[in-house]
């Protein structure tokens, strides 16, 4: 079950974090890995890691931002592979910070990231897959469905996310092509300790229990099992399945009370 051989995924933000563990995963179901990043270090040490192990992955240097530099990569891939069949829109940043304290810079970092990135790639990537089908899936956050205190510009971005897999799921049916996101809650990724270092100086190990048990569970994801829930969406199992939001969050949405 959930093999991907013969497929081709793209997966943005795939050299660190939830990225890198779908990368891991993907691969090692017989996916062909196409990295999009701007970490060069990250994403040839996954790509390292996928190859050493005998799998196929490929890494490709773009700020999914800049809607040139998307275009490119993206003709480069279908180039040389005649085909994408999955696309994992993963890169994303975070921000801090409420309406009337959040600076018209960082709002517009945010979104060019978060919005415009995905809309890049989804621009560029359509097309291709138009021409054999395939399948997305977007990385929301539970941002985008419940209210979380400081995280006004990153629940915009996360809700226009939602959004945007709706609609493309409604537009592409007749293409073949599926369109999902998933909303985890808190993971555990080096971003979150790097946060923690940077923000709680000498209180790291406090923070990350309280972060922890924000969570019903009493803990946070880690990204192998948000990687999981990807593949599933992905695999040809999951072949029913468009236009849906799926909360992978420990409970955080239904039972927090």
């Amino acid at each position: 079950m959930f093999s991907l051989k013969g497929k081709i995924a793209v997966i943005t933000g795939g050299g660190s974090g939830i990225g890198r563990a779908a990368s891991i995963l993907f691969a090692g179901q017989g996916a062909t890995v196409c990295i999009i990043d701007f970490d060069d270090k990250g994403g040839h040490a996954v790509v390292n890691e996928i190859t050493a192990a005998g799998q196929s992955a490929e890494y490709f240097n773009c700020d999914v931002a800049q809607q040139a530099g998307v275009a490119e990569v993206a003709g480069r891939i279908a180039a040389k592979y005649g085909k994408i069949d999955i696309l994992i829109n993963n890169a994303g940043i975070a921000h801090i910070g409420k309406a009337d304290n959040t600076s018209e810079e960082d709002f517009d970092r945010v979104l060019s990231v978060n919005v415009k990135g995905v809309y890049n790639c989804l621009h560029a990537v359509l097309p291709i897959m138009k021409q054999t089908g395939g399948v997305i899936c977007n990385l929301a956050s539970i941002a985008s469905s419940v209210g979380l205190a400081d995280r006004f510009a990153y629940s915009t971005s996360k809700g226009a996310v939602v959004g945007m897999t709706l609609s493309v799921a409604k537009d592409y049916l007749a293409d073949g092509i599926r369109c999902n996101c998933i909303s985890p809650a808190r993971v555990h990724t080096p971003f979150v300790d790097g946060f923690l270092a940077k923000t709680y100086p000498g209180r790291q190990e406090d923070m990350f229990d309280k972060l922890s048990k924000t969570q019903p569970i009493g803990r946070m994801g880690n990204p192998d099992e948000i990687a999981a829930l990807m593949l599933y969406l992905c695999s040809d199992e999951a072949g029913f399945i468009t236009g849906c939001d799926y909360p992978i969050d420990g409970g955080f949405i239904k039972l927090n009370t």
